[in-house]
């Protein structure tokens, strides 16, 4: 969502979030054509939508209307037809004590705020995401299910050690032992986004990890490659046609939901799309006979 508002004229630095009113007209175009290329589940423009984070940018006090904003925007993009609106919570952006500035309880005010705000607004779903760490993975979750979420998701992200043997969170936290804590506490799926390194490949592995550790559905959206700087401006180097390659690898280990994160664009959801029905269709064909 970060690249694409970027494209639309986001100024980099400036708060994105804040476009769901002040500028609803081009979220609208960005999640309208997610929707046009296939996607059954589209997240709001609130992954920096905690009043924690909205404050860098003197927003605090728009919290509420931001968060029930992009719900509705997602809805229109929808146009009418079936589609799920997950509400997007993304980390609060510190510490907390004794490391950090920040109290549990400052945290705790903002997760519920926000995640109020958009089951208010109509989500079908709130999302915990790009998290690395069990605390604050657990007052999202806490925060999504006193707001009466009908649907809560924890997602982590993950980083490929150095010498390439496996993956863990940037505060150590494997796929185990997040799957089982993520159950443990509530979630309703457990899902893996971005991360250094996290490819189709990675995802994979991740999946087969999730489903040893806990029967929940499992979501995963890995990235489109690897950035590079290119002319000053951070490219992903995975095309559509390189990415969805890995596509029907991730469905035999299980994955639920797939998407995508950072660097893919609708280009790489309609390749999804058409990769995951041709799937689904060979499958039932396959059980019929």
């Amino acid at each position: 969502m970060g690249t694409q508002l970027m494209l639309a004229g986001l100024e980099q630095g400036n708060c994105g979030e804040a476009w769901n009113l002040t500028h609803p007209e081009r979220v609208l175009a960005i999640q309208r054509r997610y929707a046009d290329a296939g996607s059954d589940c589209i997240l709001t423009n609130t992954f920096g939508g905690s009043r924690i984070m909205l404050n860098r940018h003197g927003n605090a006090g728009q919290a509420v209307e931001i968060n029930r904003a992009a719900v509705e925007i997602v809805r229109q993009a929808f146009g009418g037809r079936d589609g799920y609106v997950i509400g997007d919570i993304g980390p609060f952006g510190g510490l907390m004590e004794p490391y950090g500035d920040f109290t549990e309880d400052q945290v705790r005010e903002a997760f519920e705020e926000q995640a109020q705000a958009l089951v208010d607004g109509g989500a079908d779903a709130i999302i915990i995401e790009t998290q690395t760490g069990l605390e604050e993975l657990a007052i999202g979750i806490a925060a999504a299910k006193k707001a009466g979420a009908a649907c809560v998701i924890g997602s982590m992200a993950y980083d490929v050690t150095l010498d390439g043997s496996t993956f863990r969170t940037m505060m150590g936290i494997d796929p185990e032992r997040a799957a089982q804590f993520m159950e443990d506490n509530g979630a309703d799926i457990v899902a893996l986004n971005c991360g250094t390194g996290m490819d189709m490949v990675r995802a994979r592995q991740a999946v087969l990890r999730y489903r040893e550790s806990t029967s929940l559905p499992v979501m995963v959206q890995p990235n489109a490659g690897q950035p590079k700087l290119i002319n000053m401006q951070v490219v992903y180097d995975e095309t559509p046609e390189q990415m969805v390659v890995g596509l029907a690898a991730l469905l035999d280990a299980g994955a639920s939901i797939l998407g995508a994160c950072c660097g893919s664009t609708p280009d790489h959801i309609r390749a999804f799309r058409g990769a995951m029905d041709e799937y689904l269709s060979k499958r039932y064909e396959n059980q019929s006979v």
